[in-house]
Formats: C-alpha cells, sequence, structure tokens
C-alpha cells in the first residue's frame, strides 16, 4: 500500500480507503463478516476507514467500532464518518445545526467505540442552515477533542471557497478535506472542485471510482447491468434510458481499451482517479473480501499517458455522463417553487 498526505493535516493516509457502505445489512453482511473484512483491509496497508451515521442507521459505525475495539487498531487508524442525513423522523435529526451535529457527533462516538473522531464531514450541504453556525460548532468540537479535523462531502465548489474565506475572517479552523464522487463516468468535479481543492490545499477522498459499479469489469452486455443496486440507485441502472445506454457504450470502450493494454477495468477506473494531482484517497466499496482481493491492487498500476489520452476520447475531461451520478442536485433545482414566480 501506498500512502499520501490528506491536504495540509499532516496526516497520511492510505491511498485507498475502506468505505463501510456494504458493512451492515444494506450490503447483506453481519458482523463476522464485516469484521474480516476490515482485518484483511488492515493486512493489506489500508489505515483509512471512511463511514457514516446514517449506513444503514448506524450499524456500519457500530461494526467498524467494534471490530477495530476487537483487533486493537484503534489507534493506528483514520476513522471518518459523516453527519446530515436523516436519523429518524424526527425532523431536527438530520442536517447541519448546531442542535443537531452536537447530539450527532455524540451518538457516532458512542456507537464506535472511541473518545475521538479523526475526520468529521457534512454529508451533503444544508442549505437551510448557515454556513457560518456549522463551522462554529465544528470549531467547537474540535477544541472540545472530540474530532480531529472536519470536511464536507459532496459540496458546490462555491460552498467550498464560502467556508475558505469565512474561516479566514474569523480566524477559525477552515475544512481541510472535501469527499466528491469521481470516476471515468463521472469527471465534472475536474472544472472547479479538484482546482481548487489544490488552491486551498484541502485533501481529497474521492468516492465511487467505480461508478456504482458500471467499471467493475464485469459489465460485457446490456444484461449484466441488470443488479440488485436498483432498490437504491434506481434511475442509474434502468436500461430503457438513454442515458444508461450511453454508459454501456463507454463501458465496451473502455473495455477494448483494457483488453489492448492486458489490465481490469476496475484497476484502470481506481487507478484514473488516483492519476489526478488533487486526489489523495480513493475510497473503495468491497461487499465481500473477494470483493476487496480484486481491489487493493489498483494501486500498483501506472497508467501512461496514452492510455490516458485515449480514456480522454471515450469520456472527455470535466464531463459527467448522467445527472444520476452528480451524487447532490440543489434543491433550488429539484424544487419548482425555488425557481418559479
Amino acid at each position: 500500500m501506498k500512502y499520501r498526505y490528506l491536504g495540509r493535516t499532516g496526516l497520511k493516509v492510505s491511498e485507498l480507503c475502506l468505505g463501510t457502505l456494504m458493512l451492515g445489512s444494506w450490503g447483506k453482511n453481519n458482523y463476522e463478516s464485516s469484521e474480516l473484512i476490515i482485518k484483511k483491509a488492515l493486512n493489506k496497508g489500508i489505515n483509512y476507514f471512511d463511514t457514516a451515521d446514517s449506513y444503514s442507521n448506524g450499524e456500519s459505525e457500530k461494526i467498524l467500532g467494534e471490530s477495530l475495539k476487537k483487533l486493537k487498531k484503534r489507534d493506528n487508524v483514520i476513522i471518518a464518518t459523516k453527519v446530515n442525513t436523516p436519523m429518524g423522523a424526527d425532523p431536527n435529526s438530520r442536517g447541519s445545526s448546531r442542535r443537531w451535529i452536537t447530539k450527532a457527533v455524540e451518538d457516532s462516538l458512542k456507537r464506535l467505540q472511541t473518545d475521538w473522531i479523526d475526520i468529521y464531514q457534512l454529508h451533503r450541504p444544508d442549505p437551510f442552515t448557515d454556513i457560518e453556525e456549522t463551522l462554529s460548532v465544528l470549531n467547537d468540537l474540535v477544541k472540545q477533542g472530540k474530532i480531529r479535523y472536519f470536511g464536507t462531502s459532496t459540496f458546490p465548489v462555491s460552498s467550498l471557497v464560502e467556508a475558505q474565506h469565512i474561516t479566514k475572517d474569523f480566524n477559525v479552523i477552515s475544512p481541510s478535506i472535501e469527499q466528491p464522487p469521481y470516476s471515468i463516468l463521472a469527471r465534472e468535479i475536474e472544472n472547479e472542485v479538484l482546482p481548487i481543492c489544490s488552491k486551498y490545499k484541502i485533501g481529497v477522498a474521492v468516492w465511487s471510482p467505480l461508478a456504482g459499479g458500471w467499471l467493475s469489469g464485469k459489465i460485457k452486455n446490456a444484461a449484466d447491468v441488470i443488479t440488485d443496486r436498483t432498490k437504491y440507485w434506481g434511475n442509474r441502472y434502468d436500461m430503457s434510458q438513454a442515458k444508461n445506454q450511453k454508459k454501456l457504450e463507454i463501458v465496451l470502450r473502455l473495455n477494448k481499451i483494457c483488453e489492448e493494454f492486458n489490465i481490469s477495468l476496475n484497476h484502470l477506473a481506481i487507478a484514473f482517479t488516483l492519476n489526478h494531482p488533487a486526489v489523495t484517497s480513493a475510497i473503495i466499496g468491497p461487499r465481500t473480501l473477494d470483493h476487496l482481493d480484486t481491489l487493493v491492487d489498483a494501486v500498483n498500476l501506472n497508467l501512461s499517458v496514452e492510455i490516458l489520452d485515449m480514456i480522454d476520447t471515450v469520456v472527455e475531461a470535466g464531463i459527467t455522463v448522467s445527472e444520476d451520478d452528480k451524487g447532490y442536485i440543489s434543491p433550488a433545482i429539484l424544487n419548482p417553487s425555488l425557481r418559479r414566480r
């Protein structure tokens, strides 16, 4: 395993981060099978683990905390978790308000069985809470020792810049990491997000480098796209839609590149994201030990300029093939009342 500095934090994290979305009921994993995945990840040199309070309604955090305690590895790893998405029917059990974050962090600490969280991230933007309030409570949590660093996930570039300026004006700690979606099929962040992260020395851990399974190497024709992922991701796999037919066409072209250079598509996809100079780590979310085994060697693949140029001819730089892969669409677009008189 190789390691990189996470932005300006001084932390060295593995180039692959173990995402725990599939650990727990969402991935049909129990505690025992999940612990085996975590143990193998540690043995492979992965020291960076990403979770969220909402993953399997807190179960993922519990599994990660219990496993690290049992393996006595808490002091050797970087734990990142997230807050913002709904955690129950209570309308205030979500978002980025001081009230909710103050409670949510205590809940996460308890589930993770730890005294501190290394990286605490806002899972998505919260347009209904002043960013000053959110940054204030996150700074308080750092001072209290409950979190070491904080950051964002899938934030628009305008919010990233706003946060940097606000914290500079008030002389307080600024976000240290952004976690955006990034893959060969979703390259929009190359336009502004990644350059801005480089400018402000913000670490970047990208999620879904395999584009939700599209770049896993398992798709050879339309029939291979039909998966149980449809339950959670819906439109991303509906082959009656032109955008997904376009994805399949791209995957088939990428398969030919892989055949020409005798490399696997999943390795190509992960190596592609790690090749960008602004990217610190790529988050992988294996559901089984076999999945993990097929992914970890991607860090050893160095892509030539020739291969990178060939990828650019398949999907242009800065282009995201489908809106479904952006990870966040502003309420101003989703809610017609916010754009009509």
